[in-house]
């Protein structure tokens, strides 16, 4: 049996224990990736919570203005914005407590992932939260 990298192992953690996702960048546009994946999350069964300034709601979902706002249980901050964004949202993460940072493909940002990491908190980087998602179903036989 094929033994899984670590990465591979903080994606399953993440995905198996999460209730709760922030999606920063949720966009209320159909056309938009984060519109899809954050349709996705809630019908895989997660509840989310839309963080957009721009926006007063996605699917019905109040937005709040950013990651500071939201007084419950963050277990994913799933982030869909550029990477010079990424420290200040990685820095609201660890203040809020967040469990998990999600980078969606082509974020990367490696001094706020080393910051994260050292406040204990585990970061994916580089990758679809959707696409593991489903990767983790098969190999699993979730149903």
């Amino acid at each position: 049996m094929k033994q899984q990298s670590s990465e591979e192992t903080i994606i399953e953690q993440m995905l198996s224990t999460a209730k709760t996702i922030a999606v920063v960048g949720l966009s209320n546009k159909p056309e938009s990736s984060s519109y899809g994946i954050g349709r996705y999350l809630i019908r895989a069964g997660y509840k989310i919570i839309p963080v957009n300034p721009m926006h007063d709601e996605v699917f019905g979902i109040q937005c709040v203005q950013s990651l500071k706002e939201i007084s419950e249980q963050v277990d994913i901050v799933d982030i869909f914005r550029r990477p010079e964004f990424i420290p200040e949202i990685v820095d609201d993460a660890i203040t809020i407590g967040a469990k998990g940072i999600w980078m969606q493909t082509g974020i990367i940002n490696e001094l706020a992932a080393e910051k994260a990491n050292a406040a204990g908190i585990p970061v994916v980087m580089d990758r679809c939260i959707s696409v593991a998602h489903r990767q983790y179903l098969h190999l699993h036989n979730v149903q």
